[in-house]
């Protein structure tokens, strides 16, 4: 399914998306994520491997300086911003690409941002810190809004629903309202479903099965299905060894629900692999845009 169109504007910044899916590389400045903890925590390691996203051909850099995997804890805002600061500050000497900033401390952005960084990713779809929203209306940047039931701490303990495409479409809709109500113009706001924040296998692959359906939001869609553990668990049926997250099986499983998420619509694909990501991203878009 062709994605509807749309033009992101701000601060002398334009990222026009649905031409082409737009590939976003994650860079973890942190000691304990579930896939990379640890591999960029340096200064010198998280810039070098910036560099090479970008070399690849990432159009987005997230930068985030607190571990969202499953059962972690929250970390103080000054880690966060001690993590991230320098680094952002160091890549918008370099690039023009635009960086978000990957938080959900209003303190943590505003930080971000006066560094340079040009989007607010917050898996919390602003309800972590009453601050947040007000701080993004101001500012005049994009907003993410993920969905996630619970928190990082709890998310994975027994996920419920009744139907998960259906509560997950609402609690988005109704997130993007009350942004806007704080101020948060409509034509800066995005969503993301949230894969893995609160969801079974189950519930993450029903709703990459239906991820046409939320083009009727009327927002920007980005997902993230990098390395998740519900990819690692249908591999596990398959293999006789433990699946690790960094294994190359799960690299070639996250390019295929990478091109099963393009079909589906989205604008960006947020990923750990660039160089792969672009190449899947590439072929799914021009078999999405042929002829019929």
């Amino acid at each position: 399914m062709k994605p509807k169109p749309y033009t992101l504007s701000w601060n002398n910044r334009t990222l026009v998306l649905g031409e082409r899916t737009l590939v976003m590389g994650i860079l973890n400045v942190t000691p304990d994520s579930f896939s990379d903890g640890g591999k960029f925590q340096t200064f010198a390691a998280a810039v070098a491997h910036a560099r090479q996203m970008i070399a690849a051909g990432a159009d987005l850099i997230d930068v985030g300086g607190e571990s969202t995997r499953p059962f972690s804890d929250p970390v103080p805002a000054e880690v966060e911003i001690e993590r991230t600061v320098p680094i952002i500050e160091q890549l918008v000497r370099e690039t023009d690409i635009p960086l978000s900033i990957d938080t959900t401390k209003a303190i943590v952005a505003k930080a971000a941002l006066a560094a340079g960084a040009a989007i607010i990713n917050d898996i919390s779809a602003l309800r972590g810190d009453p601050d947040m929203a007000a701080l993004a209306a101001t500012a005049g940047v994009p907003v993410i809004l993920m969905h996630m039931q619970g928190t990082p701490k709890t998310m994975q303990q027994a996920p419920t629903y009744g139907n998960v495409t259906e509560e997950v479409m609402a609690f988005l809709d109704k997130a993007a309202g009350e942004a806007e109500k704080q101020g948060v113009p409509a034509s800066k706001i995005l969503v993301d479903p949230g894969i893995g924040f609160g969801k079974t296998a189950a519930h993450n692959l029903t709703l990459i099965k239906n991820l046409s359906r939320f083009q009727s939001l009327g927002r920007p869609l980005v997902i993230g299905t990098s390395r998740k553990a519900f990819i690692r668990r249908i591999l596990s049926d398959h293999f006789a060894e433990e699946i690790h997250p960094e294994m190359p099986v799960v690299e070639t499983g996250t390019l295929a629900t990478v091109a099963a998420t393009i079909l589906g619509g989205a604008h960006i694909v947020r990923v750990h692999d660039v160089t792969g990501a672009v190449v899947a991203a590439r072929i799914t878009d021009a078999v999405k845009n042929a002829p019929d």
